[in-house]
């Protein structure tokens, strides 16, 4: 594949200016933080989904200084729901090292910003284009879609040579000259594209105004792009999760491990069966305890088939599993608001 069509900016421009999003809270705005703050929040997530988080983060910490200065737990507890919780581990950490190696300032090149955590590529060019103009390529699933349906690029992403190629055909794609100033339009025109134009499924074509120079558009397939082969299976898990209630009413919790499904947050003792969980509590209570209605919770790759036990009035026992156990303790309901929990687990404790 040669250079693509050089009018392609151009047109994204003109046509953001006039059909494309504008009135977001995070657009119209250098600030690196606030950017950042929504990029991060954005990746593999609804823009209206994010718009409740995004403010509410802010009226905590509105600056980077505080959000580097906050405890992780509570972090964790305002993005709560949010899922992807390794996000919002290294948002508390990248927001530290800004702090402690930046000056409270983020860096304005694309490498200096992809060595920060959490940020890769592709966001570090998104704030690199809409908080300092510079000319950085964005390859973002929906971007990427946009851009192998428009190219008529066939290629294998599944090949890092393949992948690359793209990204040097997205450079190729930036504007020039004249156009230069409309970096953060040319961006946030090509998400617009993707987020509600250029969709994975019955794409708007007649309203893109890349119809006339689209590939897949005029080969009739959009659907066949972009091209990935090795795709990863969905497995499944059943989880046992022993809600174990005092009779004060508060709940005991652990903190998950720091790797593997809710990494870093609170949750309930887990089991691999209902035989298991029942070893952990005193015959009477095991017999009493109250089996609430299952349910399953979708992750990125897997069925989490949680099977919630209530066991109410039961206090301290002899348990391994929580003698092991690190930061668990026993929580009133209005400490439970103030821990990170995964969003299943939240709206268990609230239903109790």
């Amino acid at each position: 594949m040669t250079q693509p069509p050089v009018e392609i900016a151009a047109q994204v421009v003109r046509w953001q200016a006039g059909h494309g999003r504008n009135h977001l809270p995070w657009q119209n705005t250098r600030d690196a933080y606030r950017v950042w703050l929504s990029e991060i929040m954005l990746q593999q997530t609804q823009v209206a989904t994010v718009l409740e988080y995004y403010a509410r983060f802010l009226a905590r910490f509105p600056d980077v200084v505080q959000l580097a200065a906050a405890p992780q737990d509570e972090v964790l507890a305002l993005w709560s729901g949010l899922g992807y919780y390794s996000r919002a581990r290294n948002l508390h950490r990248c927001a530290q090292i800004v702090v402690q190696q930046h000056g409270g300032r983020f860096p304005r090149t694309v490498p200096e910003l992809a060595a920060l955590p959490g940020i890769g590529r592709s966001t570090a060019g998104a704030i690199a284009a809409f908080c300092f103009g510079e000319r950085a390529a964005i390859l973002d699933a929906n971007v990427r879609r946009v851009l192998t349906r428009v190219l008529g690029f066939r290629a294998d992403l599944a090949e890092a040579k393949n992948e690359r190629e793209l990204w040097r055909l997205a450079e190729a794609l930036l504007p020039k000259g004249d156009l230069h100033a409309a970096m953060p339009r040319y961006t946030q025109g090509l998400m617009d594209l993707g987020a509600g134009i250029c969709l994975p499924r019955n794409p708007s074509c007649m309203l893109c105004p890349l119809q006339n120079v689209c590939v897949a558009r005029r080969d009739g397939n959009p659907q066949d792009y972009p091209v990935r082969t090795r795709k990863l299976k969905r497995s499944a898990q059943a989880w046992w999760l022993l809600l174990r209630q005092d009779g004060a009413g508060r709940l005991w919790l652990e903190r998950r491990p720091s790797a593997g499904i809710w990494a870093g947050l609170y949750c309930p003792p887990v089991y691999a069966s209902r035989a298991e969980l029942d070893t952990a509590l005193p015959p009477p209570a095991a017999g009493a305890a109250e089996d609430l209605p299952p349910f399953i919770h979708v992750l990125t790759h897997r069925d989490l088939h949680l099977h919630p036990v209530l066991a109410r009035g039961v206090g301290a026992v002899a348990d391994p599993h929580c003698a092991e156990a690190q930061q668990a303790g026993w929580f009133t309901p209005a400490q439970c608001l103030e821990l990170g929990l995964p969003a299943p687990v939240r709206r268990l404790i609230d239903a109790l």
